[in-house]
């Protein structure tokens, strides 16, 4: 039996993108889109529903969804299904299906997807001794263009 698992979907986020990093050092951003679905019923009024999707995304990825998304910003997403599991507070079983991010488009103007302040975008545990930054050559003064 053949299997396939892609999901693609259009929608705006519902909340920051949070960044954490995995034991390697990988960046991870996890997000929440809203899909939105309009139409008319039988009775001629318009009806909407929204679904509300959690997603998650890997790398150098993760890092331009961080630095450039924000909540109420659109999005296309691509990817595929993934279903978690894990043990709550109260040691009840939980699940529920995810979207594990592959590929992505910003989606609105430029306006719309400006990069987000420096001091919004954490970084990385560091295990290694911080060096100075060095001086640029010519005194560092900028060249006028």
């Amino acid at each position: 039996m053949a299997n396939y698992n892609k999901v693609i979907l259009v929608g705006n986020l519902t909340r920051d993108p949070q960044m954490s990093y995995l034991p390697s050092q990988t960046p991870v951003v996890e997000f929440g889109l809203a899909v939105n679905r309009t139409w008319k019923g039988q009775d001629g009024q318009k009806k909407e529903e929204t679904c509300f999707i959690d997603c998650r995304c890997y790398g150098r990825q993760a890092e331009t969804i961080q630095q450039y998304m924000a909540k109420g910003r659109p999005i296309l997403v691509e990817g595929r299904l993934v279903y978690d599991t894990w043990e709550g507070k109260d040691g009840q079983k939980r699940s529920k299906h995810r979207v594990s991010v592959e590929r992505f488009q910003f989606l609105g103007g430029r306006g719309e997807a400006a990069p987000r302040p420096p001091a919004a975008r954490p970084e990385p545990p560091r295990e290694e001794e911080e060096f100075p930054p060095t001086e640029e050559p010519g005194g560092g003064e900028e060249i006028p263009f």
